[in-house]
């Protein structure tokens, strides 16, 4: 395997494996909400549903962002630029997604600064008394891995625009 294969197998492996954990908090939000919703037919709703399904939407979605990318799973508006050459349309997919990666590399950055410093305040949430660094933390690895994919991807299509 090239070292570039490697690299691009590690990348899906991290990235299946945060897909993993983005599915298990979306069936776990799902569980909490019905199991809250019958617990309130008795008059009896579970104490912090609220804050627990914030939590867990916040690492679904952070989770997913690298496997979905690599997917290419998210949705592209591209009536302009499938018009274009081949060069000019890898040149433009690398460009964009080097940009994509340096954003969500200030997203990693800011999250963990921010991460860090709840960590340090020991603040935590109002209901449940839970502490809040560790979804930051979470936001920052799977916004980290998306960063990676991105640049990986861009790299690539500015490579092939070389030879097309």
């Amino acid at each position: 395997m090239t070292r570039m294969g490697r690299w691009d197998h590690g990348l899906g492996s991290a990235g299946r494996g945060l897909n993993v954990l983005a599915c298990a908090a979306l069936a776990a939000m799902m569980l909490l909400t019905f199991a809250d919703v019958l617990m309130r037919l008795f008059s009896r709703p579970i104490p912090g549903v609220y804050e627990l399904v914030g939590f867990l939407g916040a690492v679904t979605v952070s989770s997913s962002l690298a496997y979905t990318s690599a997917e290419r799973g998210h949705i592209a508006v591209e009536l302009l630029v499938e018009k274009l050459p081949k060069k000019w349309q890898l040149l433009i997919d690398g460009l964009v997604a080097v940009v994509g990666s340096c954003l969500f590399g200030l997203v990693t950055w800011q999250s963990l600064l921010y991460g860090l410093d709840l960590k340090k305040s020991g603040e935590v949430s109002l209901t449940l008394g839970m502490p809040l660094y560790p979804v930051l933390y979470a936001i920052s690895v799977g916004c980290a891995l998306l960063c990676i994919v991105l640049l990986a991807d861009g790299l690539r299509s500015l490579r092939r625009t070389r030879s097309s």
